[in-house]
């Protein structure tokens, strides 16, 4: 970052206004730029052959590439990177995506999740881009507890919190359990419950089963530790995850290799990984950050960028993240504030319903 800031530094205005044309031309077509092209929209009067100049000296500098034998350059990666954080004007937000985003949070229910998915699926309307949203944990006190058989394999364990909120996950449950042992481990648990959260909870369920193994059916203390550790490991990864409008990254005539990545881009999004890293990414940065290309860690995949924003609670507190990902060449001045929008208005809905 600080290495494109000194390139912008030592460029002069011809080469500087050159290289943003270049950009903001490929942001707009995806098609490469040819010398021509910007004789008739560069401020200064210049021949194609001193344009051409600039842009070889452009692309030796790592800035702008040739993909094909034509004379046309696209920006690199490094070049992207210089241009949005050195030349980027962002835009106001306009009113139309605005009514859109508002409009989410007119539909009746106040069901969090509910909220969140529409929000999500505006988003990607108005981006064209696939949504990202990664909802809070659920830390209300937790009320009652149940563990439900739907076969010899498969199990619910059911969280009813006392803000009226339930949730469940489904388990594969240790091998030979009864209604007996279900009843018993859910009695135990109920009976530890008295208000507290559910990462309290959890602590607490640990240190009492190993302090009354004796009285505890193995059974219903097998059932306890399988159910709740099905419910962390849940309730940390992809049930926060909720992903709107991935349909919206392929495009009819898209070539062989972008079907491809976008086919990767997808099976990371339905396996829903590294959802901590995803927070981690909006943690580490105040406001809007942009991932451009192999910069993104959280997908095994280069062609795509992604620009994310943090919200945050009552407290001023991080509890998510919303994002949209798309191809390298977004609009990133509409996509910014676009985000950061959302953001605010996902944690002032969220503070409004604490």
């Amino acid at each position: 970052m600080k290495e494109g800031n000194r390139l912008l530094d030592e460029m002069n205005d011809r080469s500087r206004e050159v290289f943003r044309r270049v950009v903001e031309s490929y942001l707009e077509t995806g098609e490469p730029v040819g010398s021509r092209t910007l004789t008739r929209s560069l401020s200064e009067k210049v021949s194609a052959a001193t344009i051409r100049n600039v842009m070889q000296d452009l692309e030796y500098l790592g800035l702008l590439d040739s993909p094909h034998v034509s004379a046309g350059r696209v920006p690199t990666q490094v070049g992207l990177r210089m241009f949005v954080d050195g030349l980027l004007e962002v835009r106001d937000l306009d009113n139309s995506d605005r009514l859109a985003l508002d409009a989410t949070t007119t539909q009746g229910g106040d069901d969090v999740g509910g909220l969140l998915d529409r929000v999500g699926a505006a988003l990607s309307g108005v981006t064209h881009g696939a949504s990202l949203v990664l909802t809070p944990k659920h830390e209300a006190p937790v009320k009652h507890i149940e563990f439900v058989s739907l076969g010899h394999d498969r199990a619910l364990v059911v969280l009813v919190f006392a803000d009226g909120h339930v949730e469940n996950r489904l388990f594969r449950p240790p091998a030979g359990q009864t209604p007996s042992s279900m009843r018993e481990a859910a009695n135990f648990l109920n009976a530890l419950i008295e208000g507290k959260t559910l990462s309290e909870l959890r602590g607490e369920i640990s240190r009492q089963i190993a302090t009354r193994r004796q009285e505890i059916d193995t059974l219903a203390a097998d059932l306890i530790e399988t159910g709740m550790a099905a419910w962390e490991k849940d309730a940390d990864n992809s049930a926060r995850l909720i992903v709107r409008g991935t349909s919206n990254l392929l495009s009819p005539e898209g070539e062989a290799e972008e079907l491809d990545r976008i086919r990767s881009l997808f099976d990371d999004l339905e396996r829903k990984r590294d959802i901590a890293e995803f927070l981690q990414l909006a943690e580490t940065g105040d406001g809007v950050r942009i991932f451009i290309g192999s910069e993104n860690k959280l997908f095994s995949l280069s062609g795509s960028s992604l620009v994310v924003s943090p919200y945050m609670n009552a407290d001023r507190k991080i509890i998510g993240a919303v994002g949209v990902i798309g191809p390298t060449r977004l609009n990133y001045g509409r996509i910014v504030p676009i985000v950061d929008y959302t953001a605010q208005l996902v944690g002032r809905l969220i503070a409004e319903r604490s």
